[in-house]
């Protein structure tokens, strides 16, 4: 009676330290774990923004002549509500994407040869300028063939945006409409990963030069992360945030854990068993 009573014991506790070892304190949760005090690290080269086919582009211009400036914009455009509003543009913060109506604003759409029509300058290249360098092309455009003398152009992306996917707290489109945007700028925009979020393994997605490439960056290496290409984001760039093993359990019949209510009843079921066995 003592052995099996000892062998029941043996069992329960060996099943039960088992089903428990998941409970032990995950190492993959802070982040940038390579950093101290004393650490500097090189950061990958920043990049603006460049504009590409089928974006959308907030072109403004002002000078002290208001009515000479007004040839150069394009007409305002009246919201839902039927009032007139500003084509200043929609600012220089991230912000939730509103897909494309943008009500009151008037904009250009890139053609898919990398030009727009522009007021009384005609049609202008600008695919892989920078919204500085689409500004300065179009002030020097204005004076140098003397239309005005001291304009102000002021250029903002409407349509462009990256998708962040997986294991955040708030995932979706958002718009991006200022320069050197950084993965962590991104994740906290969407509310950081959840604790399920697998932190050494975020993909970042991009289409360049007419290919897919893919970037996987470990947030716990800082290191690794600010070195990567992937750090800064382009337009249309989509982060994914794996799942841990613990989130895809849960996604199984038998993904229990060891806080469950199923794994105590099973332990509870186990436990009766080996009572009866010693006991009948």
């Amino acid at each position: 009676m003592k052995n099996i009573l000892k062998g029941g014991i043996a069992i329960c506790i060996a099943t039960a330290g088992l089903m428990l070892g998941g409970c032990s304190t995950p190492k993959n949760v802070a982040y940038f774990q390579d950093l101290d005090q004393t650490v500097v690290t090189e950061v990958t080269e920043r990049k603006a923004i460049r504009v590409q086919p089928e974006d959308k582009l907030s072109i403004v211009v002002t000078s002290k002549d208001p009515s000479l400036a007004a040839m150069f914009n394009l007409p305002i455009v009246s919201n839902r509500a039927g009032q007139s509003t500003s084509v200043s543009g929609t600012g220089t913060t991230l912000r939730t994407y509103a897909g494309n109506s943008n009500d009151g604003v008037a904009n250009y759409t890139v053609s898919p040869e990398g030009t727009i029509d522009f007021p009384i300058l005609g049609t202008l290249k600008i695919e892989g300028m920078t919204r500085n360098e689409v500004a300065a092309f179009i002030k020097g455009e204005l004076m140098g063939r003397d239309l005005i003398k001291d304009p102000t152009v002021v250029v903002e992306f409407l349509n462009v945006g990256i998708s962040i996917m997986g294991e955040v707290v708030s995932p979706g489109r958002y718009d991006l409409n200022r320069d050197n945007i950084s993965l962590l700028d991104a994740l906290s925009l969407a509310g950081d990963l959840t604790i399920q979020g697998k932190r050494e393994n975020v993909l970042v997605i991009r289409e360049e030069d007419g290919q897919m490439k893919t970037y996987r960056l470990d947030l716990t290496n800082a290191h690794q992360m600010l070195a990567s290409p992937g750090y800064y984001l382009k337009q249309n760039d989509i982060i994914y945030v794996e799942p841990n093993g613990v989130r895809k359990r849960q996604t199984t019949v038998n993904g229990n854990t060891a806080l469950s209510a199923s794994f105590w009843v099973s332990v509870a079921s186990l436990l009766t068993s080996i009572a009866v066995l010693i006991f009948k």
